[in-house]
C-alpha cells in the first residue's frame, strides 16, 4: 500500500482536506493527532516535558499549556530543538506503528500520513511514496490561522517565516491542490485527487 504524505504550511487546511480522504474511506495517520495523544494529561511525554523545561508549563489541572509552550519555542530556537528531539522520534515510531496496521485491511491502495513539517523534518523520506501538498495563499494561510487558533497576527507570521517557504513547498510536492475558496471545491478537488491517486498507486 503505498504511503501518500499529505502536508502544508500554517492554516492551509491540511487537517480538513485529511477528514474529506478519511469520508472517501481513505486510511490516515495525522503525526498532530498523534503529537496530542503523546502529551495529553497523564501520557509520558507530558512527565518528560515537564522535567526538560519545568512546571510552569503544565496547567493547574496538570495539562500541557500548549500555547505557553508554543510561545516560548518559538522565542526561543535552541528550546524548539530539544522539544522536537524529545517528540519527534516518538511521534515517528506511533505513525510508523499505524501505517503498518492498515496494511492488513481492506481499503484502497494508498494510505495519507499528515505530517505538517515534512519538508522540515527528514525522518520520514524514506516511508512515504508521494508527496501531497495542500496549497494557498500566504495572506489566507495567515487569516485561517488567526480564526482557528487565535493567534495574533505577529505569531501567525512567526510560525509561517519558521516553515520552509511556500515556494520550496510547491518545488518538492509530487501533486498538489490549491485550497483557495470554499470547503465545497476543497471536498471537490480531494475527491478528484482520489480518483487520480487510485490509478497512480493500483
Amino acid at each position: 500500500m503505498s504511503i501518500i504524505a499529505l502536508t502544508g504550511g500554517l492554516g492551509s487546511g491540511k487537517s480538513e482536506a485529511a477528514k474529506q480522504f478519511a469520508k472517501l474511506g481513505v486510511p490516515v495517520v495525522d503525526t498532530d493527532v498523534i503529537a496530542h495523544a503523546l502529551t495529553a494529561n497523564g501520557a509520558p511525554a507530558l512527565k518528560q516535558i515537564s522535567e526538560l523545561f519545568g512546571p510552569q508549563f503544565l496547567t493547574n489541572e496538570g495539562a500541557l499549556d500548549r500555547a505557553k509552550l508554543r510561545a516560548h519555542v518559538f522565542a526561543h530556537p535552541q528550546e524548539r530543538s530539544k522539544l522536537e528531539a524529545l517528540l519527534h522520534p516518538l511521534i515517528r515510531a506511533a505513525a510508523l506503528k499505524q501505517l503498518a496496521e492498515n496494511e492488513h485491511q481492506q481499503h484502497p491502495d494508498y494510505q495519507i500520513l499528515v505530517i505538517p513539517l515534512l519538508f522540515e523534518n527528514n525522518q520520514y523520506q524514506t516511508s512515504i511514496h508521494k508527496i501531497l501538498l495542500i496549497d494557498c495563499d500566504e495572506q489566507l494561510q495567515i487569516a485561517r490561522a488567526m480564526a482557528r487558533s487565535f493567534l495574533t497576527q505577529a505569531e501567525a507570521q512567526a510560525i509561517l517565516d519558521a516553515q520552509v517557504s511556500r515556494t520550496t513547498r510547491l518545488k518538492l510536492a509530487d501533486e498538489v491542490i490549491e485550497n483557495n475558496g470554499t470547503l465545497a471545491e476543497l471536498t471537490e478537488s480531494v475527491e478528484k485527487m482520489h480518483q487520480k491517486l487510485i490509478k497512480i498507486c493500483h
